[in-house]
């Protein structure tokens, strides 16, 4: 096979049915790199329930014109991954995380071709979390909104399977890294503790397993301090112990700090 400039593949030798490559399915030769992040928050849904959201932007243009998709966007080629994706968190939701990780590579040869007859993608993807009152920073209007993250609308290529994966992350690294951090302040009750816990992995602990094992792990430590305003015995303040390895950075403040 031969390609020539801007011309339609030439197929010089016949080939078998089943290997003919058609020129509506033929992705680019040239992948264009892109970045984009899932973003995370505890809010509370419309019965009051703490609920995994994420901001979704809306698609403005084909393929998927008017249908909603991650936020992100091309990679610069004078920027790296960390700074591409918190350039294009600021441009399209105004949020800037904390905490930004890098999830997974999603490059399928199909997944931004399809019918569209579009170039190929590769999406190296981030993940964020936030906290309930960096949301109030974020974009909202017509074309950015949260949605619960088990509840979506029909989203553009293949981001259903992104938001998917990156789901399972966050609920699996819940039982050994202090992902929990990233949704709460610097000092928490052991409820507000057991609420995150709950909200991501959707099930109810029992209150009292939960304490001895949170304790135990030596992860959180008390702070000698209560909780002020309670009506009833103020409860107790705890903290994430700082002589263990801190989960909440990203990986460019990592090396920063070697």
């Amino acid at each position: 096979m031969t390609f020539t400039g801007g011309e339609p593949l030439t197929l010089i030798t016949p080939l078998p049915k089943s290997h003919v490559v058609t020129n509506e399915m033929t992705p680019s030769s040239s992948p264009t790199l892109a970045v984009s992040t899932v973003i995370f928050s505890l809010q509370p849904n419309d019965q009051g329930k703490l609920t995994l959201f994420l901001p979704l932007v809306k698609r403005v243009r084909d393929p998927y014109n008017g249908l909603w998709a991650l936020p992100g966007g091309p990679l610069g080629g004078d920027e790296d991954l960390d700074e591409a994706a918190s350039r294009n968190l600021r441009d399209t939701t105004g949020l800037e995380p904390k905490y930004l990780e890098q999830l997974y590579a999603f490059g399928d040869v199909n997944r931004s071709v399809g019918a569209f007859n579009v170039e190929r993608v590769v999406s190296i993807v981030y993940w964020a979390l936030v906290k309930a009152d960096v949301v109030d920073q974020a974009m909202s209007d017509e074309n950015v909104q949260w949605f619960s993250a088990d509840a979506l609308p029909d989203l553009a290529f293949d981001h259903h399977e992104i938001v998917a994966y990156a789901l399972g992350r966050l609920r699996n690294k819940m039982e050994y890294a202090r992902i929990a951090h990233g949704f709460l302040d610097e000092t928490f009750t052991m409820s507000q503790l057991r609420e995150v816990y709950e909200a991501v992995l959707v099930k109810s602990l029992d209150p009292g397993n939960f304490r001895r094992t949170a304790t135990a792990s030596g992860e959180i430590i008390p702070t000698g301090q209560r909780l002020i305003g309670s009506k009833h015995r103020p409860p107790q303040l705890y903290r994430y112990n700082p002589e263990l390895s801190n989960q909440f950075t990203t990986r460019k403040q990592a090396r920063n700090n070697d």
